[in-house]
């Protein structure tokens, strides 16, 4: 599991999820299993858990435990996955929105910029858009909005352009090619940040990750109880700003409707006013948990 994974915000995030023995649980983001393993290291016999992963790989990590179902399901599904077995209200929800370790170390994933590989970035490999389909298929203007959209890169239009310029002598098909094409616009102090918000900008488009956390966000609203909780770790601008203003609001702008006599109609109660980010112990021990941000809520 370790080599696959470490989960970040452990022991935090399965705390906030204020597990409760008998209870029914979903872990959105099963990947290495981490947080599964602890979240069922508190329930009691009659307490059930939920795996999802639309990655096919990860089910080599699912635990042997009649507590807990694998659902190979992309988690803005969740609803009818569930419903399909049986579930029709959830204690707790926890969503880890990071990428696991083993998509950059397994290099033929081309999820990471250091080395060759094929251009894919796909998190379900048995269909659907590589990031080598949009870096070749997609206008400069388009890549130059996802860009800046998806990756906070500045000067978007130079970055396109360059992209523009190596496809028109040779398809951009591996991960070192595409490197190649931006390096006249790779500031040579900030390279490897830079290479992470774009290679972060192509795999958010890749995998619709933006339009399938508000599903998914949507969804445990639907279906928590009264009570249950919403417990997520994000790990870019964008998300973290999706989660607090749905936690804050119900909706993704954050506004807070109220009743006639001003009362809020939020649908839950946050319990991280602020969000809880790791320690400098954890940093040093996982670098990848360094930008992680964590928040929970309470339904109403």
């Amino acid at each position: 599991m370790s080599s696959y994974h470490t989960p970040v915000l452990l022991e935090e995030s399965v705390a906030l999820l204020d597990i409760k023995p008998e209870g029914c649980y979903a872990d959105l983001t099963f990947g290495g299993g981490g947080h599964s393993r602890r979240i069922l290291a508190s329930l009691g016999d009659k307490g059930h858990l939920y795996g999802f992963d639309q990655d096919r790989d990860t089910l080599a990590n699912a635990p042997q435990d009649g507590r807990f179902c694998y659902v190979e399901s992309n988690f803005r599904f969740m609803c009818s996955a569930l419903r399909l077995r049986g579930v029709m209200e959830l204690d707790g929800v926890l969503a880890d929105l990071g990428v696991s370790s083993h998509h950059f170390d397994e290099r033929e994933r081309g999820f990471s910029f250091r080395g060759e590989a094929p251009l894919d970035m796909r998190m379900n490999q048995r269909g659907g858009t590589t990031a080598a389909d949009i870096v070749n298929q997609y206008s400069e203007q388009e890549l130059a909005r996802i860009l800046s959209l998806y990756g906070e890169l500045e000067t978007t239009w130079k970055i396109a352009a360059c992209v523009a310029r190596a496809r028109a002598a040779e398809p951009i098909v591996t991960t070192a090619q595409l490197v190649r094409a931006v390096a006249p616009c790779t500031p040579k102090r900030d390279e490897s940040k830079f290479l992470t918000k774009l290679f972060q900008a192509l795999r958010i488009e890749v995998n619709g990750e933006m339009e399938a956390l508000k599903m998914a966000l949507e969804q445990s609203l639907k279906i928590l109880r009264p009570g249950g909780r919403l417990v997520v770790i994000s790990y870019h601008s964008l998300e973290d700003r999706l989660v607090k203003n749905f936690m804050r609001s119900g909706n993704f702008e954050g506004k807070v409707e109220r009743d006639f006599y001003g009362r809020s109609l939020a649908p839950f109660e946050v319990v991280t006013r602020k969000a809880i980010v790791p320690t400098a112990e954890e940093v040093e021990a996982n670098p990848r948990s360094r930008s992680a941000k964590l928040r929970a809520a309470i339904k109403l």
